[in-house]
């Protein structure tokens, strides 16, 4: 009785919300879940799920990764119950399951479940049916004020493995390619090989993984391609990357393509870490069953827009808004990689008001793991510091040795799209989290409109 209690609430707390039309971020991914599980705690545990299970986990990546795979699924006709908000606690896949669930029934209409979980909470997620597949994406310095160092997250996602699961790993990572040799689960492998802007030595202060975990010898690396990620191996043998089941090759971030085991893959942006989530999503697919065509069909001929990064024209000045994930050093490395990879002068609009969602702990050490030095490049032109901890951000560019001519404190949001006509060249570039993001582009939009 319980159940069908739940269930109901849940569904018309679904349709309230959209009624409603919530502003609030989350709160209409979240709310019906809330409630429902208020009701029967153990709601998850009664509903009957499709065959196929899908879980996508990890550091970074995984909203992404998430979107790439529903994007394929979905174009070659499978019903999903896939929570695209991004909301990835136990409240947010409830609403997601129930949306496709029917009112006076326990099971979900779907062919794949397909969420993304928080590292942390993926056994609330699935106490009782594991997921059938579980993409980990990587493993590295993440909200340090909630999960400490790698190792504890690896940890907690290690205890919440069951062996029947196929784990989908980026072997990229040496903390994900663990799982390989402290799991019993079949394992299906992804990783990028060389790249053109690699490197023989580590550039980042961030290298999570130095040593083989298995007799603490340093692994020798063949490349990196940023932080600890890239290609490696125990000099006694006791542990490696290889082998790779799906492998990434040349790559074209200027004409958006790479081929994945010899087959053509589009990517939906010109950025390396978009490599890694259509990777994911092709390894994933593929070992569930679609065809290497049918996967191509969607990538190549159905392309879909990038979840991040949308791009704005101010005249002939591009401006694109580049997300970057608060207290995650190698999120923001990739931006910057990103930005610098970028030809021309260039602009960039940093800042956040909030250092998490979740919790009010304003540690900003993280900060000083992000590697702002590569900003000391002569192509940028202007970095504007906006939001609460603007001054913060400021005092952490100054001591990368960032020309303190080219920083710019932004007292006034209202006036920050005039103050970049009028003070800076070349292309922008924003490094915001999502709070300020939302803002910018809201500002960004009326003055465009105006225009």
């Amino acid at each position: 009785m319980k159940t069908s209690l739940a269930i109901l609430v849940g569904k018309l707390a679904i349709i309230g919300c959209k009624l409603l039309a919530f502003t609030k971020k989350g709160a209409g991914s979240v709310t019906p879940g809330h409630l429902a599980n208020k009701i029967k705690p153990d709601l998850l545990e009664q509903l009957h799920y499709p065959r196929i299970i899908v879980a996508v986990t990890g550091s970074s990546g995984k909203g992404s990764t998430t979107a790439m795979i529903n994007h394929i699924l979905t174009v070659n006709n499978y019903k999903v119950a896939y929570n695209k908000s991004g909301s990835n606690l136990k409240a947010g896949a409830t609403t997601a399951i129930l949306a496709k669930t029917g009112i006076f029934s326990k099971k979900v209409k779907a062919d794949v479940l397909l969420l993304e979980c928080d590292e942390s909470y993926i056994d609330q997620i699935f106490p009782k049916t594991k997921p059938t597949h579980l993409v980990i994406t990587n493993i590295t310095r993440d909200q340090p004020a909630r999960n400490g160092t790698p190792y504890v997250i690896y940890d907690k996602i290690l205890k919440q493995i069951d062996k029947s699961t196929t784990l989908v790993l980026n072997v990229d990572d040496p903390i994900v390619n663990r799982f390989r040799y402290d799991t019993e689960c079949n394992v299906v492998s992804y990783g990028i090989d060389k790249y053109e802007t690699d490197t023989k030595k580590p550039i980042s202060n961030t290298l999570d993984q130095a040593y083989c975990p298995i007799c603490g010898k340093k692994l020798k690396y063949d490349f990196y391609h940023y932080g600890h990620i890239g290609s490696y191996a125990c000099p006694k043998g006791d542990f490696t990357r290889n082998p790779v089941n799906y492998v990434a090759k040349d790559i074209n971030l200027d004409k958006r393509y790479m081929t994945i085991n010899n087959h053509i893959a589009k990517l939906d942006k010109n950025a390396f870490f978009a490599c890694y989530y259509t990777l994911a999503a092709y390894a994933l697919c593929n070992s569930i069953g679609l065809s290497n065509q049918d996967i191509q069909y969607a990538i190549n001929d159905k392309s879909k827009e990038s979840k991040r990064g949308h791009i704005y024209y101010m005249g002939k000045r591009m401006i694109e808004l580049a997300e970057s994930k608060n207290e995650n050093c190698l999120s923001y490395l990739q931006t910057i990689n990103h930005i610098l990879d970028t030809k021309g002068t260039k602009t960039i609009v940093m800042g956040f008001d909030n250092v998490s969602r979740r919790y009010k702990f304003n540690d900003l050490s993280w900060l000083y793991d992000v590697d702002f030095e590569k900003l000391n490049d002569p192509d940028i032109d202007k970095i504007f510091c906006i939001g609460r901890f603007k001054y913060d951000v400021y005092a952490r560019l100054l001591h990368a040795g960032i020309d303190k001519k080219k920083l710019i404190i932004q007292e006034d949001m209202k006036t920050i799209i005039k103050d970049i006509k009028e003070q800076s060249k070349g292309s922008v570039f924003t490094m915001l989290c999502f709070d300020k993001t939302e803002e910018f582009k809201k500002l960004l939009e009326k003055s465009l409109w105006k225009k």
